[in-house]
């Protein structure tokens, strides 16, 4: 099943369910965290088969405040290349355990929400992610445990400033200001039965094709990803676990094989469409953004 929150023609936020390529709502006010709380996706998709299909409605993200993102970086060949654009080899720890940050919940933005330059950056990126949603609370998981916990899949993109990034991480804290103005998701959850496990990711920019990747390219598994990040303490529904970048899935890889030339960093009135197997699309405008506010 497929599953989007969006906005009304009154406003309103609601939730719906896809078939056959027409969006069903769910008659009650709820929202999709709640419905995966407490386990009543299938009774909610009973329920909105009798109702009449929208058009034209906004797509937000499918879990609009999540109550935490971690996205982890668990794509060797995103590891290996991105590490080498930025003169660093991989350390042999992350073979032995994933990494992930935390990011912003209160900057995510549906699947066609224009994304706007964060102030002082001249560098801003695209990555192309998907991430898994947690269905049920759980700590201390194992990763055959933590396979069971997930509600679905939504395509995930983790906008960077590369220079605000580089420019912080000096201080050995971060990414904060590099990650933290803009992620992206959407257009819709995907229960888990339905995503292929060889999906096809792929991004361009303007509509020149940039990256191509397959899910199943992952060194670490989501079960592994999400078991690590329940240790010592929990993961709970609506919690945002994102795989990292695909290989080839950003332009500081494309930019260190091919040459910046090539591939420039985005610029305002940049369109960048990222898609993955099952997953939809996420379509997005590079937008000016503010000067950054002195701080002295």
């Amino acid at each position: 099943m497929r599953w989007s929150t969006f906005r009304d023609e009154g406003g309103t936020e609601r939730v719906g369910v896809w078939r056959d390529d027409r969006l069903h709502p769910v008659p009650e006010s709820t929202t999709l965290l709640a419905l995966i709380a407490d386990d009543r996706l299938d009774v909610a998709a009973r329920a909105a088969a009798d109702e009449q299909p929208v058009d034209d409605v906004e797509l937000l993200a499918p879990i609009p405040r999540p109550p935490s993102i971690r996205d982890f970086m668990a794509f060797e060949e995103h590891v290996v290349t991105a590490s080498a654009a930025i003169g660093l080899e991989v350390d042999p720890l992350w073979y032995s355990q994933p990494v992930f940050y935390f990011t912003n919940p209160a900057s995510l933005r549906g699947p066609h929400t224009d994304v706007a330059v964060p102030p002082g950056s001249q560098a801003l990126d695209y990555e192309l992610e998907i991430a898994a949603v947690i269905g049920r609370e759980g700590g201390d998981l194992t990763p055959t445990e933590a396979v069971d916990h997930i509600a679905g899949y939504v395509l995930f993109c983790d906008w960077s400033a590369r220079d605000l990034q580089g420019t912080e991480m000096k201080l050995n804290l971060g990414p904060a200001k590099g990650k933290d103005f803009a992620s992206s998701c959407g257009p819709w959850m995907l229960t888990p039965e339905e995503l292929p496990a060889a999906a096809a990711m792929a991004a361009s920019v303007n509509g020149r094709p940039c990256s191509a990747g397959r899910l199943d390219s992952l060194y670490w598994t989501f079960g592994q990803m999400i078991a690590y990040a329940s240790r010592g303490t929990r993961v709970v529904p609506g919690d945002l676990i994102g795989s990292g970048t695909v290989g080839t899935g950003c332009l500081l890889e494309l930019s260190r094989v091919h040459g910046a030339e090539a591939y420039p960093w985005l610029r305002v009135g940049d369109r960048v469409h990222l898609e993955a197997d099952g997953l939809g699309a996420v379509d997005a405008g590079v937008v000016a953004g503010r000067e950054p506010v002195p701080l002295r």
